[in-house]
């Protein structure tokens, strides 16, 4: 790790050790973790008392009531003072927890919060937990069609905030292994599709990796991201598919698009599925090829994949381009250099060493610097001293 100054200068109020095997938050986790390799970041994540009821008794009034209890967590003694405060909510409920520990934002100059999922449409529904969006100088939004109205209940502080991966976990590079698994699927799959990729598994030997097993939470994250990084860089086709797109009733027709866009082009997979109709989608995937449309009720993905295999230059161009786009613009790395700019904080060092990281990455992935394995591990050991 690049030396970085011995003063804490960031202050992450990690959720952790309170929703920790969610499948969901694992991307949180990891951003959390890339911040804390690149800058100066001292992490605080209080635990809940799992056989108390007071965090389910809190959430159920705030629903009901503009009463924000302390849904359980600790006193949390903050030693300060820092530059910036830091925090990831998944959904508006997770407030309570930021809100029940208020004081860590009196040893901040600025604090930033990044919410992850928030509907417009349930903005009414969330009213009792969003004002406290208020005590944040700045508050970063996933979903694009839900800063505009947040912005009129909170006041102009919100903005948007695309998702983003640890490029160089799902990156094949610098030895890239087989890609032995044809279709990868995790998570909501269309129904037509997945039962033509199950024909295509049964008739014609196809490699289907898909979920089968109903459930919400990992036994370690950190685990499971990397084996999900693991099966898509061996993977020669990745399903993709807007955040709950077979649940109108949840988003309200509002289409918005998370992780597995990002995940997809990083590990080189090519990409099947709907390019989400979304203003800003065009703006971060805008190389082409970079979703390969293929409608939900589509039972053609394998007139698709049949056309994809007749053409190895079609196929190596678009999984390059997708892996150097997300080395060179959708890591961690770039959306911590946007909280950075937002807080008016310069970069740490260790910033600048990630990035020559994915750099000589997108290089070997291009070809232009055909170096091989051992001198890149020597090169990142050189940039972690």
């Amino acid at each position: 790790m690049v030396d970085q100054p011995d003063k804490p200068r960031v202050l992450i109020f990690s959720l952790r050790n309170i929703f920790g095997r969610a499948l969901n938050r694992g991307p949180h986790y990891e951003f959390e973790d890339i911040i804390r390799e690149i800058d100066s970041a001292e992490l605080v994540a209080p635990k809940v008392d799992p056989a108390s009821r007071r965090a389910s008794l809190a959430t159920r009034l705030a629903y009901h009531a503009p009463v924000a209890l302390n849904p359980g967590i600790p006193k949390i003694a903050a030693k300060g003072p820092y530059d910036l405060l830091f925090t990831i909510c998944g959904f508006p409920q997770d407030l309570l927890m930021f809100n029940a520990v208020e004081h860590l934002r009196d040893v901040c100059k600025t604090s930033v919060c990044l919410l992850d999922e928030l509907w417009a449409k349930d903005i009414h529904k969330h009213r009792h937990f969003l004002p406290i969006l208020a005590k944040f100088d700045v508050v970063l939004q996933y979903h694009s069609s839900s800063v505009k109205p947040l912005s009129e209940l909170i006041g102009p502080r919100c903005r948007y905030f695309p998702p983003g991966v640890d490029a160089s976990l799902f990156c094949p590079y610098p030895d890239p292994p087989a890609r032995v698994v044809d279709v990868y699927s995790m998570g909501r799959r269309p129904a037509a599709v997945h039962q033509k990729l199950l024909g295509m598994a049964r008739d014609a030997g196809l490699f289907y990796v898909h979920d089968t097993i109903s459930g919400s939470q990992a036994i370690e994250p950190r685990e499971h991201r990397a084996q999900v990084a693991s099966i898509a860089k061996r993977s020669r086709y990745f399903l993709v598919n807007p955040g709950k797109f077979d649940s109108p009733e949840e988003t309200g027709h509002q289409v918005e698009f998370g992780y597995r866009y990002f995940e997809g082009a990083a590990s080189g997979a090519i990409m099947l599925g709907e390019r989400p109709n979304n203003a800003v989608f065009p703006g971060l995937f805008d190389w082409p090829d970079a979703v390969i449309e293929v409608p939900q009720q589509s039972g053609e993905i394998d007139r698709v994949i049949s056309e994809l295999d007749r053409d190895p230059g079609r196929q190596d161009r678009i999984r390059r381009t997708g892996m150097e786009q997300a080395l060179m613009r959708h890591d961690w790395v770039y959306r911590w250099e946007t909280v950075l700019e937002a807080a008016g904080l310069r970069p740490l060092p260790g910033l600048a060493a990630r990035k020559h990281r994915l750099a000589t990455l997108a290089g070997l992935v291009s070809g232009h610097r055909p170096i091989g394995p051992s001198e890149f591990n020597h090169e990142r050991r050189l940039s972690a001293r």
